[in-house]
């Protein structure tokens, strides 16, 4: 049975484009394989802790700096947790929308949490950093509403795909699928492109290899 995560970065409910796309992809893997056991992550309503001091510590005791007491052993413990939901998902869909040319800050929150020595990555000296994760599949859907590849600078540049391109490869998961809408202020028929998009989502799904 296919465990699929479907982490939601965007914060505006029905009227999110963004989660618009990458439902239709949900929706689309549900009806053509019900037996899939699907978990649902609002950012935006989860109980995300802080990274604080305690869990940057904790973190830091991997690398030989400092000891895992009992404080620093409670925080690592609610990393830990969650960080074990990820783990646990074959299948991750992520639904982003470009906040100033990067992702929502509660995506970067949530991303600060799991991504941990140990658990989604490893490091040494002689190999530098090395993805944890085997055989993990991911869809990214990408949304912004005044940049789009191609259009001039002025219109904005993209830290928000790059940016999560690179985490999925820093912590192993290479077998990824993406979609985007993306109208700018010079598209002609956005209504259209989101309806485009909405089925591109949907052979997505129907595709999965």
């Amino acid at each position: 049975m296919t465990k699929l995560l479907y982490v939601n970065a965007s914060p505006r409910k029905e009227t999110s484009h963004t989660a618009k796309i990458a439902e239709a992809y949900v929706n689309q893997r549900l009806a053509d394989d019900p037996s899939i056991e699907l978990v649902r992550l609002d950012l935006w309503q989860a109980n995300l802790p802080e990274f604080d001091g305690d869990k940057a510590a904790a973190k830091m005791t991997f690398f030989g700096v400092g000891e895992l007491d009992s404080g620093l052993e409670s925080a690592w413990d609610e990393i830990v947790k969650i960080t074990n939901q990820f783990i646990e998902a074959d299948e991750y869909v992520f639904a982003v929308p470009m906040w100033n040319g990067g992702v929502p800050y509660k995506l970067k929150q949530y991303l600060d949490i799991i991504t941990q020595p140990g658990l989604l990555f490893g490091f040494t000296p002689e190999d530098g950093y090395f993805g944890l994760l085997e055989n993990k599949r991911a869809a990214a859907f990408y949304t912004a509403g005044v940049f789009a590849p191609g259009v001039p600078s002025r219109y904005g540049q993209d830290f928000h795909s790059t940016y999560l391109s690179w985490w999925f490869d820093l912590v192993g998961i290479t077998n990824i699928r993406v979609n985007r809408f993306q109208p700018s202020l010079l598209t002609a028929d956005p209504q259209g492109d989101e309806q485009e998009a909405v089925e591109r989502s949907i052979n997505l799904a129907k595709n999965i290899t």
